[in-house]
């Protein structure tokens, strides 16, 4: 220990970083890495479940509305078609018919209340006439009571009529509106199929450029799996990761800077993502600019998420000596020799860490460096 001791109380200057105590604004970030997506990217599924026929266009293509990308083979999804284009009109037949069933059936029924009526008029006459023999002696009293019950009957009779009239008319409307609907439901069936039949052939539907296409020509896909996917290179955002012990400190609407190449872009976090995988937590980043030339897809950059800040404090350039301890120490350079002095740092990122308490002020020339091995020294000759 006292040979240690001897030989590490001097220190070359060349052996060690130092920087000065600088008054300023810092930022707490947590560091985090990202990737360039693409802002918006639009996926294209198969309508039917086919074959791939040709594959017109490949990845990295840039595309414009209506450009064909690729084909599938349309022979089943034809055939359905037109079974079901035919059934519909069938349909259409059998609604006409049964339309003109309808109006000839309710017709009759009207003929038949017109001749009851008529028939009701004819037994009045002739009660009236049984009426009149019988005050001359000519009718007797049955006859007068038989025409009269004759002529009760044809009432009940035209009332029955009417009565099936008025519900074979209800009926009717009835019957001809869920015939009218069922018509409607396959028209739609038939729209549909019409609107399958044409996605066969799968056309880019907005500008951008193709970032993934399934190219196995020949290969058998079911409705719904994904064929193409295109996206729009103009803007940007970044999906980006953390280690979820800052899980608790990272929400939506904190403000983030990304670092691409020499230049920092400035963003706010949008989504946070509620599973956790491989200890990360993963969130979504819109930029405020999010056509920066700089940006490219699949582009990796690093992340600061400002989870504080401060203005106007003492700060020291960032480096080895600062552990992250709540309380530690440090070596202040004075003259030829650096005197062991305890600093509490406050608000930390990449490249800052702000100085707090009153051991250290603007102009100090700090040790940055790692200095464990100087653990058990006060002071260091330089």
């Amino acid at each position: 220990w006292g040979t240690r001791r001897l030989l590490t109380t001097k220190m070359d200057k060349s052996e060690f970083l130092s920087a000065i105590v600088t008054r300023g604004d810092i930022e707490n970030t947590i560091t985090a890495t990202g990737t360039v997506t693409a802002a918006f990217e639009e996926q294209l599924n198969a309508p039917v479940a086919t074959q791939i026929k040709e594959v017109f266009l490949i990845s990295g293509t840039e595309v414009k509305p209506g450009d064909r990308i690729l084909e599938l083979n349309p022979t089943f999804i034809k055939l359905q078609y037109e079974s079901t284009a035919d059934e519909l009109e069938l349909r259409r037949n059998n609604i006409t018919k049964l339309s003109l069933e309808f109006d000839k059936n309710i017709k009759d029924l009207d003929y038949d209340s017109q001749i009851q009526s008529l028939q009701i008029a004819g037994m009045k006459a002739a009660l009236q006439d049984a009426q009149r023999l019988k005050k001359i002696g000519g009718a007797t009293l049955e006859d007068v009571e038989r025409a009269q019950l004759n002529l009760e009957v044809a009432k009940l009779q035209k009332k029955k009529l009417e009565n099936e009239l008025s519900y074979r008319r209800s009926v009717v409307e009835s019957d001809r509106a869920n015939l009218e609907l069922e018509l409607q439901i396959q028209e739609k069936e038939v729209s549909q199929l019409r609107q399958k039949l044409k996605q066969t052939t799968v056309s880019a539907p907005r500008a951008g450029v193709i970032t993934w296409v399934n190219e196995s020509i020949g290969r058998q896909v079911n409705e719904g799996d994904p064929l193409v996917r295109i996206a729009n290179l103009d803007r940007f955002r970044i999906n980006a990761s953390a280690s979820d012990r800052y899980s608790d400190q990272i929400a939506v609407g904190l403000p983030v800077r990304a670092r691409v190449g020499q230049q920092q872009l400035a963003g706010t976090i949008t989504t946070i993502l509620p599973a956790v995988e491989n200890n990360t937590v993963e969130f979504i980043v819109e930029l405020d600019n999010p056509s920066a030339e700089t940006l490219k897809p699949n582009m990796r950059v690093e992340v600061y998420i400002i989870t504080d800040k401060k203005e106007d404090v003492l700060l020291v350039k960032n480096g080895a000596a600062f552990r992250g301890a709540k309380k530690q120490f440090v070596f202040q350079i004075q003259g030829e020799k650096a005197v062991r002095k305890t600093i509490e740092p406050g608000l930390t990122n990449r490249d800052f860490v702000e100085i707090t308490g009153n051991n250290f002020q603007e102009g100090d020339r700090l040790i940055i460096s790692d200095m464990k091995d100087f653990e058990h020294a006060q002071e260091i000759s330089l």
